[in-house]
């Protein structure tokens, strides 16, 4: 359906006519008054007039443009199906490890080798795609943790900027608890019923001013529940030289604190080899924080005004042609 946003706006219709009203009673007014030695001088009056059906059509034309003008002014929107909006209650938070042993290859993802932050890219990305309802926001760590996208709605803004972000943006060491901490300072005062963490790593904790442990102590008094996915492959192939050995990429993964820090505030630890148990791992925590079902209603709108003023601008544009061309 269509509906008007400033509707009063089309009030100002007659003013046309009760312009073209007082202006002919004014005119005949003035010729009442005149006072003409000659009739023959009528003739040249009448030969100058324009009142042929060029003029009718200039007048036209411009009440058309008025009218066209008015409808374009009173905001004609046109408003769709109404549409559901899930709204959950829930904020949660991603944090991505960025630092250097993220670039290790050790991920396969439609067939190629990749590393570990493309993988974790593409099935981030699926998640955040099925969140309806949630607020989203991205920490982003690795010397240092820092804010990427602060809580929003907007799930497509968060996916864009979690597959612009590059390995080493935020240093090349691994500040677990910095992250946690960060998470927990933007989530503490919200008035959410659920506050999520979801953190992913594939080290230990080498940098930062605060301990894991210490971080999720804190996460727990403050009702944050953290999940904790450790990735990297257990053991792959590498060539050299001299033939190939195989060896554990995941070495430096500290599965215990990470373990302890979900545990500490009732949430899971989960480990990813991956990218089978990395999308498994996402669709488990689904299943640990179901997305809502109802919510708001609201109709998107489309703004129609453009057309009515393009076409008011074209009559007027020719109208102002023909007026002129007949003088």
């Amino acid at each position: 359906m269509i509906q008007f946003l400033w509707p009063w706006v089309l009030a100002a219709i007659p003013l046309p006519f009760i312009y073209r009203r007082l202006l002919r009673n004014a005119t005949a007014l003035a010729q009442s008054a005149l006072r003409v030695p000659a009739v023959d001088d009528f003739s040249i009056v009448t030969q100058g007039a324009g009142t042929g059906a060029g003029s009718r059509r200039a007048y036209w034309m411009a009440l058309a443009a008025w009218l066209l003008f008015l409808l374009a002014a009173a905001r004609p929107q046109w408003l769709g199906e109404p549409i559901e909006v899930p709204i959950s209650g829930r904020d949660l938070m991603l944090a991505v490890d960025l630092s250097k042993s993220m670039q290790e290859v050790d991920f396969v993802l439609d067939g190629q080798r990749v590393d570990r932050l493309t993988a974790t890219k593409k099935v981030v990305a699926d998640f955040i795609d099925r969140r309806i309802g949630d607020r989203l926001g991205l920490v982003l760590f690795g010397t240092q943790a820092y804010l990427h996208v602060p809580l929003t709605f907007d799930r497509s803004t968060v996916a864009q900027l979690l597959e612009e972000t590059v390995i080493g943006l935020a240093g090349s060491s691994t500040a677990i608890g910095d992250a946690i901490g960060l998470a927990v300072k933007r989530l503490r005062n919200n008035d959410a019923d659920d506050k999520i963490l979801i953190l992913v790593t594939d080290g230990a904790n080498t940098a930062g001013v605060i301990e894991p442990q210490r971080a999720a102590e804190l996460a727990a008094a403050a009702g944050l529940t953290i999940h904790t996915v450790g990735i990297g492959a257990d053991e792959i192939m590498v060539r050299r030289l001299f033939g190939s050995f195989r060896y554990n990429p995941s070495r430096d993964l500290d599965e215990k604190t990470l373990r302890a820090v979900a545990e500490s505030t009732n949430g899971r630890y989960f480990r990813a080899r991956d990218v089978a148990e990395l999308e498994s791992i996402y669709a488990e925590i689904d299943k640990l924080e179901p997305v809502e079902h109802g919510g708001e209603h609201f109709r998107p709108t489309t703004a129609l005004f453009p057309w009515p003023l393009a076409l008011a601008l074209l009559l007027g544009g020719v109208t102002v042609v023909l007026v002129s061309g007949r003088k």
